[in-house]
């Protein structure tokens, strides 16, 4: 998806600060939003961990940059109560304001009409035997597929159409851009792919600079292939 959130490799946003010895919340509500995000999971809200994190991706574009990390978090959950039916947003905003919130703040929370199903997980955790033979082997060049998917992806913006190799075999993983919208899991091989620097952000990119992403099988092809 393409996104606010999607800010890996973007300029113009700063350095990135460190807070020493940073504490896991800075507020008590912090504290609040982490819990109800596992209660919104018993409850069946959430579904599974993808649609949680496409719910944040979701809020309002504003909001993303604004908020913190758990103001994020909050967002993304107002989203799922409202979709799973737990909540009305008007019930939602009545209670902000009366908690004096002003009538025309902002509202974070994205819910879309009808949502898509809630799906939870086949098995434990999110690794998964498959039959298939992955398709790729280590030292293998590839490069990314072009295509921005229309919902959840992992594939980042600056890390499409570029060639890598492969550094790394996982063996299959949950698919998350099938499992956030209730496709199911559809599990994928998963490697890491190492890419150049330069090739991610051309000629004036910090030399010797590598990264390395954690890719699924669909978002790779051949080198060979590629067009």
């Amino acid at each position: 998806m393409q996104g606010i959130h999607d800010l890996g490799g973007r300029d113009g946003f700063g350095l990135l600060e460190v807070e020493k010895d940073e504490p896991a919340f800075h507020h008590r509500w912090e504290a609040a939003v982490f819990a109800m995000m596992f209660a919104a999971g018993r409850a069946g809200a959430t579904g599974n961990s993808d649609r949680f994190r496409h719910a944040i991706e979701r809020i309002d574009p504003a909001a993303y940059l604004e908020d913190s990390y758990y103001g994020r978090w909050l967002g993304g959950l107002e989203t799922l109560f409202v979709e799973a039916g737990l909540l009305t947003q008007e019930a939602i905003d009545e209670k902000a304001q009366r908690l004096g919130a002003p009538a025309d703040a902002r509202v974070a929370s994205r819910p879309q009409s009808p949502p898509d199903p809630i799906v939870g997980y086949e098995a434990s955790g999110c690794r998964r035997d498959l039959s298939t033979e992955p398709r790729f082997a280590l030292g293998d060049a590839v490069q990314t597929t072009l295509a921005s998917s229309a919902g959840h992806t992992r594939l980042p913006a600056y890390a499409r159409g570029r060639p890598g190799r492969i550094t790394a075999q996982h063996g299959g993983w949950v698919f998350p851009d099938t499992h956030a919208h209730g496709a199911g899991e559809q599990p994928a091989h998963l490697y890491t792919v190492a890419f150049e620097g330069q090739d991610l952000w051309g000629p004036g990119s910090e030399p010797g600079v590598v990264v390395h992403l954690d890719l699924f099988e669909p978002y790779l092809l051949p080198r060979k292939e590629a067009p």
